[in-house]
């Protein structure tokens, strides 16, 4: 097949280069809409919440400390938190009572703005859905006798009996601490709560469970005492939709404010033990 001539070239440039610049021109059009759409996207539900001056705070009201609403009062530490969240930015707080396993959904199909309700940061959802900084870690703890000073840490466990919930992280836990040290007894309960009874009763020498249920069971107790830091991690957040770029950023700001301000924690100690 022969080449074509400079000529039948010089025609065949001459008829693509509008075809290309327009190319071009509609390529560059686009992208300028996709640019807007998502600029838009990121700020509408923001603008929108400005506009009503109203906070919508989806929550599963069934977990005290943190959201309860016995009596018909809903009353708990993220109760509390939306509502001074509301107050620096602004806005009065809506909640919007949703059963656990409809939260993400009702946050997915915009029932509400935000869920504020005892949830742990979950790598699988944050396809569809960012989380906030943390404001509460509801890891596993070690709780000891107040009189004891030798016990400070996991690694000081050996010899000693740890108290545990069966089948919960802290056993996992525990388990795992018991490869590295020598002779630490294991001994499992049903319950947390039973696990702090037999450390009360000087049965065992320590006891591995959730910060909440150890904060719970220490308040107004002076016999026990909590050791920091945490010895998992299980971080509370608040959760909004992933393209809601701007509401998060809104909301991680105020809550830096109540935190470094000591209302976070004012709020937290309301509810359950300081220790």
């Amino acid at each position: 097949m022969p080449l074509p001539t400079p000529d039948t070239r010089k025609a065949i440039l001459k008829i693509l280069q509008p075809i290309t610049r327009h190319t071009l021109h509609t390529t560059l059009y686009i992208l300028t809409l996709l640019l807007i759409a998502c600029t838009t996207t990121a700020e509408r539900t923001w603008q929108r919440i400005q506009d009503t001056g109203v906070l919508q705070v989806g929550l599963d009201p069934t977990y005290p400390p943190f959201e309860t609403a016995e009596g018909g009062e809903l009353r708990g530490i993220d109760v509390d938190l939306a509502r001074a969240i509301g107050g620096e930015l602004g806005l009065a707080v809506e909640f919007v009572y949703f059963g656990y396993d409809g939260l993400y959904d009702a946050l997915a199909t915009e029932q509400v703005d935000v869920l504020i309700s005892a949830l742990v940061v979950r790598p699988d959802q944050t396809r569809d859905f960012a989380y906030g900084e943390t404001y509460f870690n509801a890891g596993q703890v070690l709780v000891v006798p107040r009189s004891d000073n030798s016990i400070v840490a996991m690694q000081d466990l050996a010899g000693h009996a740890l108290a545990v919930e069966l089948g919960a992280q802290g056993h996992v836990e525990a388990t795992q601490w018991q490869r590295r040290l020598r002779e630490l007894i294991i001994e499992p309960f049903p319950t947390p709560h039973e696990a702090l009874d037999a450390l009360a009763q000087n049965t065992v020498d320590a006891a591995l469970v959730d910060a909440i249920s150890a904060r719970i069971y220490l308040d107004g107790r002076d016999d026990l005492k909590l050791l920091n830091p945490p010895v998992t991690v299980e971080p509370f957040a608040m959760v909004v939709r992933k393209e809601d770029e701007q509401l998060l950023r809104e909301l991680n700001a105020a809550l830096e404010t109540i935190e470094e301000s000591g209302q976070l924690q004012t709020i937290i100690e309301r509810w359950m033990s300081a220790q």
